[in-house]
């Protein structure tokens, strides 16, 4: 079974729904047989690499929320972080395009480590002091490290501006497509579908449902020897009699 996660490095219900979706993925009976994918989706996809600005003004221009409220949504989000065993700043981060954060995602899944570096790059924006966003390519450098990626072909991959947009671009429009009109949005084998960070219990249910929705392959035409179709089984091959 394939679960699909669209999600967006800057929020912060992403970060908390991973860590609540792999509580229940870590308890479901078939995890072995899951994969999961992260796909792109920019909470703010028209904003400039060099556009970055402290979290509490772009929640007062972006929402209209007062100093106070806004700080008072961080400190909320904080407490949410922390049941999940998730550090959390809840002052003092800044906010920025996370387009290179995406071009690089893609460029990790051709390596195998895609959710090594989401989960890298969640904590780096979410609960460390260095910013993800102000300090330049070297810093998302160091991180693809971490994660065990080359440094010169992370490196190489940041520094030209197309490696991987399209990929980019084509998970936007698919999340599009698919009505995701916010992240975290969790597609289970393209049947069942959650929105938002949901409780763990919810996410038992969907995998649950997911796994038993798959139906069972249809026969064409019998197949099973009984209508004159030869097959080869366990006891060996039929052989026609003359």
């Amino acid at each position: 079974m394939r679960v699909e996660i669209w999600s967006d490095i800057a929020c912060p219900w992403c970060y908390v729904g991973k860590a609540r979706f792999e509580k229940a993925l870590e308890a479901f009976p078939h995890r072995d047989q899951v994969e999961v994918v992260h796909r792109s989706f920019e909470l703010d996809p028209g904003r400039a690499k060099g556009d970055i600005q402290p979290v509490l003004a772009m929640l007062g221009k972006k929402y209209g929320m007062s100093a106070a409220q806004a700080q008072a949504g961080e400190e909320n989000l904080g407490a949410q972080a922390a049941a999940e065993g998730l550090a959390y700043r809840t002052r003092d981060r800044d906010h920025g395009s996370t387009f290179d954060m995406h071009r690089l995602l893609h460029f990790a899944k051709e390596h195998g480590r895609q959710d090594e570096l989401i989960q890298i790059l969640y904590r780096a924006n979410f609960a460390e002091e260095r910013s993800v966003f102000s300090e330049g390519d070297e810093r998302l450098v160091d991180l693809a490290v971490e994660a065990g990626l080359d440094a010169d072909a992370a490196r190489t991959v940041l520094a030209d501006p197309a490696a991987y947009a399209d990929e980019v671009r084509a998970d936007e429009r698919e999340a599009a497509q698919l009505g995701a009109n916010g992240v975290p949005f969790f597609v289970l084998d393209r049947a069942v579908g959650v929105s938002g960070a949901q409780p763990a219990e919810v996410f038992t249910q969907a995998l649950t449902q997911a796994w038993g929705d798959r139906s069972p392959l249809k026969l064409v035409g019998g197949g099973d020897g009984g209508d004159g179709a030869e097959v080869c089984g366990p006891d060996g091959c039929a052989v026609p009699q003359g």
